[in-house]
């Protein structure tokens, strides 16, 4: 698979060359010049870990970090952590992993701002919950709000304040709020899973995924214990996250699943409408759920949780009606980004768990890389193509699945691409 592999990994990078000759459905996208999913910085992160591996050179990853700078940033209330500022600074400080001087002036500015940014929306966050009003899930999820900081602090300040400061709030978010007589979870939101008002979720919802539910925070904050970052009753959030997951999973072969979202007539009933196999993604579903939960229990030391994650992963990944409802390729939510998770998993999992979750990466990348070379042509340019603007991206194109698959097929990464994911 390897050579397969680095055939689409190098028909991608060399289509995604130089920005003025990227695809025109991406070049006309609204988020182009700024989206870390969509645009200019998440094709950054294929180029940087394209030459920090020798696959190609470095004049790539600094064309492309040149193009997101080249018109003025969106910074503050208008920017988060998928779009603007933030959004090129993991980008550059991939890249400064390796070529520190080239980018420490211009990261050392982004990061100010970006802490200044934090340290605005954390004092509107606690102001809320001293309010006893309901979140926004804009406010702590992982592509645009607080939970999206926090990784990116981890990475680049894991001794900041600022950091500390969002594990605090991480805290009290994970506590319930009583709102009319009723207990709600402290993430509870009055919008649907759009962050818009949905006619489809009267009284709002508590969202259980990694990109913008409470497995995002469940992560960064079992990550930061990892890494010897904690502040007061960080253990007790993270057991607490764990258990309300426990509360509302299913049983699914040898492992459970997760629900996307429960909604308040699932919250006053006490168990969740039955739902048929869905996709086991990143953004939602059992893979990403079952990643936050190993973190979880690594951070914790708890070996029956871990195997219990990692078994729950195992059933996603094997389960033939959930493997049906991934229906493309990408990182977010697709082929490519479940043989990530397991790659990941993995490398940190119980060594009873360990060599059977590496078994079914194979067959994951199998779906992603056709075996010659004419068909792999044709599935990175239907990607790239892509109508809607998405397949040169990050998280739903070619670049997404460029890196995925080979993180996963090599074993490693050597920059740190997938933190914005908090997947490590």
């Amino acid at each position: 698979m390897s050579e397969q592999i680095e055939h689409l990994v190098s028909v991608i990078g060399a289509r995604l060359a130089r920005p003025a000759t990227a695809p025109a459905p991406a070049r006309a996208h609204a988020g182009w010049q700024q989206s870390l999913a969509r645009g200019i910085p998440g094709i950054a992160l294929l180029h940087i870990e394209l030459a920090a591996t020798g696959r190609a050179p470095w004049q790539h990853a600094h064309d492309w970090l040149t193009a997101a700078a080249a018109t003025p940033l969106t910074i503050g209330a208008d920017s988060h952590p998928f779009h603007g500022g933030l959004a090129l600074a993991h980008a550059l400080a991939c890249a400064a992993e390796h070529r520190p001087d080239a980018y420490h002036r211009t990261l050392h500015a982004l990061d100010e701002r970006i802490t200044a940014d934090a340290e605005r929306r954390l004092a509107a966050a606690h102001r809320r919950i001293d309010q006893r009003q309901l979140p926004e899930i804009a406010e702590y999820d992982v592509i645009r709000g607080l939970t999206g900081y926090g990784a990116y602090l981890l990475r680049r300040h894991p001794d900041s304040d600022t950091l500390r400061g969002v594990l605090r709030y991480l805290v009290r978010l994970a506590r319930p709020i009583t709102r009319d007589g009723e207990e709600l979870p402290g993430w509870w939101t009055l919008s649907g899973p759009s962050g818009r008002r949905d006619a489809r979720f009267p009284g709002g919802h508590a969202n259980a995924g990694v990109a913008h539910g409470i497995a995002g925070p469940l992560s960064l904050l079992a990550l930061a214990t990892l890494q010897g970052v904690e502040v007061h009753e960080q253990h007790v959030a993270i057991g607490a996250i764990s258990r309300w997951l426990d509360r509302w999973a299913t049983p699914q072969g040898y492992g459970p699943g997760w629900p996307y979202w429960i909604t308040r007539d699932e919250l006053r009933a006490r168990q969740p409408t039955p739902a048929g196999p869905a996709r086991p993604s990143w953004c939602y579903g059992a893979a990403g759920q079952a990643r936050a939960q190993q973190l979880a229990a690594l951070a914790r030391k708890d070996d029956i949780r871990r195997y219990r994650a990692e078994t729950a992963l195992l059933t996603a990944l094997t389960d033939s009606a959930h493997l049906a409802a991934t229906t493309d390729i990408s990182l977010c939510h697709g082929y490519a980004g479940l043989a990530h998770l397991a790659a990941r998993t993995a490398a940190d999992a119980h060594p009873d768990t360990r060599d059977r979750l590496r078994a079914v990466i194979p067959g994951l990348l199998d779906a992603v890389v056709p075996p010659d070379t004419t068909a792999i042509a044709h599935v990175a340019e239907a990607l790239l193509q892509s109508a809607d603007g998405n397949g040169a991206g990050f998280l739903d194109g070619a670049a997404g699945v460029a890196l995925a698959v080979l993180a996963a097929d090599t074993g490693r990464a050597a920059t740190c691409w997938d933190t914005c994911l908090l997947t490590a």
